[in-house]
């Protein structure tokens, strides 16, 4: 444990931490943003239980605004909203927002610089049962390649929790992503979270491990299987995809020269994609990407489905050696 940054949860190598939906993180940190600004208001597209924003309707009704199964209205509303000073934030399943209204959200809400929070819920395999349709995995490539978008993918409750709190201050568009299942909650309240910053959680010299949203516990687990293996993996907390944070990856690949990258979405325009932008550009070492490798989803748990799409541990260390011997060699 003591490998680890002493800001994540004490509970962090034992089987019995605690699991929370990083949707539930959302919701208590917009209910904080309105009690900390009045400007702060909601729409949300007849999925206000689902995606947690029922609190703060409850909360703050006059400032609450449901317009139904509209998502292309949902993000034109709010970019209305946005250019009168409000700060509105949206919510939607994923596969509806941004998957539905991408073209309205590059129109309205990025061409003329609003301040519109697009928050995707429900987003990932880890949607399950619900299967490939509502199943998004292109989202953080659609909304990474949008002019003026933040992208922030949190990997647990409290980062959500963070994030809204603190993409409410921003004075452009920001996309939210997260996810339906519970997942393990890594971090603490004391753990730091700044647009643009990633976190250093084990320091390594073999291989930089960076992941993105709720495998950041997976990738955790790798580190433990990697280290008794005899590989020293260093491993990078990345919430945010867009604006990358190029310093601490770089500095990182720099000293390990070989690099996987972990997430739950296409790695076709995600983190994978990201980070491979990156080193070509300024440091070429050898990569190797987990996510979704340009397929669809399918129906399963969520256990199935990270165990099918290779997303877990096991995986992930074996692409880590993988990675270290191409290192070596190439």
């Amino acid at each position: 444990m003591s490998q680890f940054a002493d800001h994540l949860s004490k509970q962090l190598l034992l089987d019995s931490i605690e699991q929370v939906p990083t949707r539930k993180g959302f919701g208590e940190g917009l209910v904080l943003a309105a009690e900390a600004d009045k400007r702060v208001v909601a729409l949300c597209a007849d999925l206000t239980e689902s995606t947690q924003m029922d609190a703060f309707a409850k909360k703050f009704p006059n400032r609450y605004f449901e317009v139904g199964v509209a998502e292309q209205n949902l993000v034109t509303i709010a970019s209305g909203l946005a250019a009168e000073g409000l700060i509105p934030f949206t919510s939607s399943y994923a596969a509806f927002s941004p998957g539905r209204n991408w073209e309205q959200i590059r129109t309205t809400a990025c061409l003329n610089e609003q301040p519109v929070k697009i928050v995707g819920s429900h987003a990932g395999v880890s949607v399950g049962p619900d299967g490939a349709t509502h199943q998004m995995l292109e989202d953080v490539a659609l909304m990474r390649v949008l002019p003026h978008m933040s992208v922030i993918v949190p990997c647990d409750s409290l980062e959500a929790r963070r994030a809204t709190l603190a993409i409410a201050k921003t004075k452009l568009p920001v996309y939210l992503r997260l996810a339906r299942e519970k997942t393990p909650v890594v971090t603490t309240d004391d753990s730091p979270f700044e647009i643009g910053q990633a976190q250093v959680w084990r320091e390594g010299t073999d291989v930089t491990i960076i992941v993105a949203g709720p495998l950041a516990y997976e990738a955790v687990k790798a580190c433990e299987i990697l280290a008794k293996q005899g590989i020293s993996a260093e491993l990078i907390n990345s919430p945010t995809i867009k604006p990358l944070d190029e310093t601490t990856i770089l500095k990182s690949v720099r000293k390990t020269q070989a690099v996987v990258t972990v997430e739950e979405a296409q790695i076709i325009g995600g983190l994978g994609g990201a980070v491979a932008e990156l080193l070509g550009e300024r440091h070429p070492a050898p990569l190797e990407r987990i996510g979704i490798r340009d397929v669809f989803g399918q129906s399963g748990t969520l256990e199935q489905l990270w165990k099918h799409y290779k997303l877990t541990a096991t995986d992930i260390s074996v692409a880590s050696e993988r990675c270290v011997k191409r290192a070596t060699t190439e």
